[in-house]
């Protein structure tokens, strides 16, 4: 089980409506469903995933979040969940404008490319790093917005949605960020975790 997993758990009651944007191959659902009793749906752009998700016998709908969240109403979830993808639209500001929408209240992990060992990794190598967090090569990636914690806080400022819970992530050990440590979380976690609501 990823630490990550772990921390979304916490953040989630029991028995509460979820939706799990860009889900994959569903683990992250199958483990809520076990852990906190949750109405999980996903939705995910892959064929192959989807299919999968059918498979395990996981409610899901074949789609593009960018497009295809506008057909949820309006509170219609208790949290939705976009993990380790934001990064990956052509406009994520929409796709957070559309979970803060349809979730009472949203869960956004981004992989932190503020983190020390990827900035160093720039500086010897002269390459793009290959990490776990962000694990393709550039030519293959679907990252296009790539983001640190410092730049997902800034930009709830800009936008004015509320971070209830902000945490970091530096393999398993997880600690909250605060403005007074910002700048030190930024540099030594290789994962953002967000609680946001409107």
């Amino acid at each position: 089980m990823k630490p990550e997993f772990k921390i979304i758990s916490d953040l989630i009651n029991e028995n509460s409506q979820v939706l799990d944007v860009g889900c994959g191959d569903g683990i992250l659902m199958e483990f809520l469903i076990k852990e906190k009793k949750v109405n999980i749906r996903g939705i995910e752009i892959s064929k192959a995933k989807v299919q999968n998700c059918i498979a395990k016998g996981l409610t899901i709908i074949e789609g593009n979040a960018e497009d295809d969240l506008k057909q949820f109403p309006n509170r219609s979830f208790d949290y939705v969940i976009l993990s380790q993808t934001l990064q990956a639209f052509l406009n994520p500001e929409k796709v957070i404008n559309e979970l803060l929408r349809i979730g009472k209240q949203a869960i956004v992990t981004i992989p932190n490319f503020g983190y020390w060992k990827i900035g160093l990794h720039l500086l010897l190598k002269g390459t793009m790093p290959v990490t776990k967090t962000l694990p393709d090569e550039w030519y293959n990636t679907a990252n296009i917005h790539l983001c640190t914690i410092k730049d997902f806080v800034n930009f709830s400022k800009t936008k004015n949605f509320k971070l209830s819970k902000s945490i970091a992530l530096k393999s398993d050990q997880q600690s909250f960020i605060t403005n007074s440590n910002l700048n030190m979380k930024n540099l030594s976690s290789n994962l953002g975790i967000f609680l946001i609501e409107s």
